[in-house]
């Protein structure tokens, strides 16, 4: 309970004693770059690999030839916009993203970077960490959005390349019973997912003690913490939108 406090307390920290909007908007298009162009390679790697294997079990499992083929793709358009897309990529953003911010701050935290900042009446939380927050807020939506796009490409290349379904049945089976909310949903919850990650993972970098060695248990705690707050947000917001 102690760090949870510490963790609020933190948060609030990071709105007094501001800098100019012209120093956040840079240092925001630097994180912006750093967490989102940066991290697309894997996000894209995933969420393909994802589509195509959601495709193929889904196949093995819905075997019966009362079940239309194009359900194959119904399925997995749910499975991928309600929660693989936005989870799976906000696990992956925990490993890489989070474990970088961590590493980032607890650095500058142990070489007495951050110490010079405050000497300098500089708010270190708001001027450091508020820009990375900002900037996971605006590029993981957008994340979120190539990996469902990417991954329900991957499903149509592994169905029809295998002889599941073939290219018309499955996009009748993405397309029929679509329910625009569930996309509302996917972006709500990246959101979520965005600010718990980048916090999370600040306020375990910025308070780190010690030398290299707890640098690395910092990047360790944060990456661990980040992915068990996403698990439990995504059940919370699942319970409270989706019933």
């Amino acid at each position: 309970m102690k760090s949870i406090g510490a963790y609020f307390i933190f948060l609030g920290s990071m709105f007094v004693r501001r800098e100019s909007f012209s120093s956040y908007f840079k240092l925001t298009i630097n994180e912006c770059i750093s967490i989102g162009w940066n991290s697309i390679l894997i996000v894209a790697i995933t969420s393909t690999f994802m589509g195509a294997v959601t495709t193929v079990q889904t196949a093995y499992n819905l075997v019966s030839p009362l079940i239309q083929n194009y359900v194959v793709a119904q399925v997995t358009r749910e499975m991928v916009v309600l929660e693989l897309a936005p989870t799976i990529t906000a696990i992956v953003i925990a490993g890489k993203v989070g474990s970088s911010i961590a590493g980032g701050l607890g650095t500058m935290r142990i070489t007495e970077q951050i110490d010079a900042l405050e000497v300098m009446g500089v708010n270190a939380s708001s001027y450091l960490v508020l820009p990375k927050i900002v900037a996971a807020m605006i590029m993981y939506p957008l994340l979120v959005v190539i990996a469902g796009f990417l991954a329900l490409y991957g499903g149509y290349i592994a169905g029809t390349l295998t002889g599941i379904l073939t290219e018309t049945e499955y996009v009748y089976g993405i397309r029929i019973d679509f329910n625009p909310f569930t996309v509302q949903f996917a972006l709500i919850k990246s959101l979520v997912f965005a600010f718990l990650i980048a916090s999370i993972s600040a306020f375990q970098g910025f308070f780190t003690t010690g030398g290299a060695l707890e640098v690395g248990q910092s990047s360790t705690s944060a990456v661990t913490k980040s992915c068990i707050a996403v698990l439990l947000a995504d059940y919370i917001l699942a319970e409270l939108l989706l019933n």
